[in-house]
């Protein structure tokens, strides 16, 4: 969901735009990491629209926006679990584009933004995609697993959820998704200059948020969107990552931020810099 230019500035916005370290980048590259639901987008679309008040040129890039299209998801989960066909764990992400654009953004040259539709499942067309300008000062990426860092081998051992034991009994899905956490997510995660990390209450409630994402999306756009027991299950693919990021992000990022049940700000922690994809001892 592309969410519209906020007509009021995000509480969190100008706090996150304050919080961003001098550079003398041609580009600065900000990151918001947080579980499904919690308001990334918003947050990130209001970053740029007080960024434009400021005379930045500005722009969101998701991780959302460079899944892969449904057809190569499918190819994978012919060729090595069925479970990939599902978007959202490690490796249904298009990391050459994500990278590829970044690239271009930071050479300063124009550049067409990709975007994926939630509800047909599957990319835009690229002559849907908006276009960044030229020069760009700033860009806001976001994603629920934006900055995550894979588990030890050990740790897969034992099911999370019904889905991780019915449908993946012998391990050989989340052992992929893990090895691809581990070894193709780096490179975009070191393209972050500064990131911050949106920690909610607990996993429980991120249901609760993105059925009520899901509403307002089915709503926006008149078609309709998924049950909340379709929802329960398509968020049990992102349950074992989404975890481990509650335990291990808030004292990696620069900037945590506690929020409620409402998704307001409840306290923050600073901490000192840490390159995504570490994991220091909380």
């Amino acid at each position: 969901m592309r969410p519209a230019t906020p007509t009021a500035v995000h509480p969190l916005a100008a706090l996150l735009l304050a919080s961003r370290p001098a550079s003398r980048q041609r580009l600065q590259v900000l990151g918001i990491s947080a579980p499904p639901g919690s308001g990334k987008s918003t947050l990130a679309a209001s970053m740029v629209a007080l960024a434009g008040q400021q005379g930045l040129r500005a722009a969101t890039l998701s991780l959302d926006d460079v899944y892969l299209p449904a057809a190569q998801r499918q190819r994978l989960a012919s060729q090595v679990h069925p479970l990939l066909a599902t978007r959202g764990p490690p490796g249904s992400h298009d990391l050459a584009l994500a990278l590829a654009t970044i690239a271009a953004l930071r050479q300063g040259r124009p550049c067409a933004l990709p975007r994926f539709d939630k509800l047909a499942d599957d990319r835009l067309p690229p002559q849907h995609w908006p276009r960044a300008p030229a020069q760009l000062d700033l860009l806001v990426v976001e994603g629920w697993m934006l900055a995550a860092g894979a588990q030890h081998t050990q740790a897969l051992t034992t099911p999370i959820n019904a889905l991780e034991r019915e449908h993946d009994p012998d391990r050989r899905w989340r052992q992929w998704c893990n090895q691809r956490l581990a070894q193709d997510y780096p490179a975009l995660w070191q393209q972050l200059d500064w990131w911050c990390f949106l920690q909610p209450p607990g996993w429980e409630i991120v249901l609760d948020w993105r059925a009520e994402q899901e509403a307002r999306l089915a709503a926006s756009q008149q078609r309709a969107g998924m049950s909340r027991a379709a929802l329960e299950h398509f968020l049990a693919h992102f349950e074992r990552v989404g975890r481990h990021a509650l335990a291990t992000l808030p004292c990696q990022a620069a900037l945590c931020i506690e929020l409620d049940a409402q998704r307001r700000a409840s306290g923050m922690t600073w901490n000192g810099f840490t390159p995504p994809g570490r994991s220091p001892a909380c």
